[in-house]
């Protein structure tokens, strides 16, 4: 077992393991931890525990010592240079002709390197933009490309829900979202109802999944013939999460009426009935083509025997 405390960065809210090297830290407290970058300000999510060594990702990077007010002041002071930076930025990028869009900036905690984030549809060549910034400020630069999900994510917003966006809100890592999810919740396809404001399919879609696809294995798929209390009838829709089926009756079509799954005996499946059916208008459709073709060949002599030439009586001798 190896000691451990969560941390969480400044807009992220995925956490990470730090060695607490001997010191008692609570959540909530501002601590100085020891990264790749550099000394970071960073936020205790999970006090002193332990956690078991597979867990721990190599290296364990040290925590450096419990934020003083001093270290607060040296961020704050940091956090009020990103607008001024953030504005150059903008300036160099239109003098520069750069098809990017920036996104945020910000400082490292020691003011050893600016970081830059920004979005483009290509590969942007910003090598003479980044000698500009670094002659202006001094320091080190450092660009970097995001994807527009990131961008949802740095920003923040309202959802068509409401509420603010998941990923800027709750999520540490994006889900993978597919538009076979959206089918299996009978959402509208329409791109406008299941894409989120960065323009990807709404991560929502992925919190019931797991229910849904038990659900519907559960229920008798759309199109299957099955037998409830009033006859025989064709399943025309389904409510899986409420265990519902919508059946279409032989005897009375035009009133479909709603009965709970477990009251419905399938009597062929939905993928029977499709191959029964091709079966049946296979010899019709292989008849059609026969039709056709002997029509067509039909048309071919009559064509030519308009277009041949009338024998003179000589020829004809």
């Amino acid at each position: 077992m190896t000691e451990v405390i969560n941390v969480r960065f400044r807009g992220g809210y995925k956490t990470y393991f730090f060695d607490p090297r001997g010191l008692s830290i609570k959540p909530g407290e501002d601590v100085i931890v020891e990264t790749a970058k550099g000394p970071e300000l960073c936020t205790c999510t999970v006090g002193n525990h332990e956690v078991e060594q597979r867990l721990v990702t190599a290296p364990l990077r040290p925590v450096l010592r419990i934020a003083t007010e001093e270290d607060r002041r040296t961020a704050a002071a940091n956090r009020a240079k990103e607008p001024r930076a953030f504005e150059i930025c903008q300036q160099k990028i239109q003098e520069f002709g750069l098809d990017m869009k920036l996104v945020r900036v910000e400082y490292s905690f020691d003011g050893s390197k600016i970081l830059f984030f920004f979005t483009s549809e290509g590969r942007v060549d910003f090598r003479e933009m980044v000698r500009s910034l670094a002659s202006i400020f001094r320091t080190r630069i450092e660009l970097r490309q995001i994807g527009i999900r990131d961008e949802a994510k740095m920003m923040g917003g309202l959802g068509v829900c409401g509420r603010p966006f998941c990923c800027h809100s709750f999520l540490s890592e994006f889900v993978q979202v597919s538009i076979k999810m959206a089918k299996e919740q009978n959402f509208s396809l329409n791109s406008s109802k299941v894409s989120g404001a960065c323009g990807r399919l709404m991560c929502c879609l992925r919190y019931e999944h797991d229910v849904y696809d038990e659900e519907i294995k559960k229920t008798p798929a759309v199109g299957s013939l099955v037998e409830v209390s009033g006859g025989k009838g064709i399943i025309t829709e389904v409510n899986p999460l409420a265990g519902l089926v919508r059946v279409k009756l032989e005897d009375k079509p035009e009133t479909p009426k709603y009965y709970p799954r477990d009251d419905v005996t399938v009597l062929m499946t939905a993928k029977q009935r499709k191959a029964e059916n091709a079966a049946k208008n296979a010899p019709r459709q292989k008849k059609q083509k026969n039709g056709g073709e002997n029509a067509e060949n039909a048309a071919e002599n009559t064509v030519e025997i308009l277009t041949r030439p009338n024998l003179g009586e000589d020829e004809k001798a």
